[in-house]
């Protein structure tokens, strides 16, 4: 249960401030601009990392749950209870900033700014070389060491500053499904569910090509 507890508590805090700043930079006309959004993401992430991350591994994220999974580096028996406890806490981040601004009309949801195919294609490489870092630098299926907060949150919000006017910079199924449902926005939400999730499991493969010659 700590675990569980450390997901719901790490995912709620990640989607509070990401989706947070974007909410606020919208009330405030721009007061927090796109690069203090990223900037926002990167370091939650970073600091819920450090925070949670001897507990839980700091998964905070669907889809590096399901390809840790996949890597053979977390126990298959408790993916749904991390996915579940991700779930529930990012849907009460998001319940947290619609009472907070109730005429938000998005809540910081991912909305493609061109096509669909264009943030599925983005959302696939972010979430691919996201992963790929994370994977690189936790230690077993746990985000944690001296170095992993600031490697992981710096390709958030590097990833972020970047992609995010084209696509949102999700890379995590949570991030998106919370204020697509709690705003009733989800005609997109299939691009940051399938895309983010698909482009981390494709990186356990890359990993363990790249990994090979170390483990012999």
């Amino acid at each position: 249960m700590r675990k569980y507890l450390a997901e719901l508590l790490g995912t709620y805090a990640l989607v509070f401030a990401g989706t947070g700043a974007i909410v606020i930079d919208q009330q405030t006309q721009g007061s927090i601009t796109h690069v203090g959004v990223a900037i926002t993401f990167g370091l939650i992430v970073m600091s819920m990392i450090y925070a949670f991350g001897d507990i839980s591994g700091a998964h905070l994220n669907p889809a590096v749950s399901i390809a840790f999974t996949v890597a053979g580096r977390f126990p298959a028996r408790e993916l749904m209870p991390f996915i579940l406890s991700q779930l529930t806490g990012a849907v009460l981040a998001s319940l947290t900033l619609k009472l907070l601004f109730p005429a938000n009309q998005f809540l910081g949801a991912t909305i493609p700014a061109g096509s669909d195919m264009q943030s599925f294609i983005l959302e696939f490489i972010l979430t691919f070389f996201l992963m790929l870092v994370i994977i690189n630098v936790a230690k077993g299926s746990k985000e944690q060491g001296m170095f992993a907060g600031i490697a992981i949150g710096s390709m958030v919000a590097l990833e972020a500053m970047f992609a995010g006017p084209v696509c949102g910079a999700s890379m995590n199924p949570a991030r998106s499904f919370a204020p697509a449902v709690i705003s009733g926005h989800t005609e997109h939400l299939w691009i940051y569910l399938a895309a983010t999730t698909l482009g981390a499991v494709s990186a356990i493969p890359a990993w363990k090509l790249l990994s090979t010659p170390a483990q012999q």
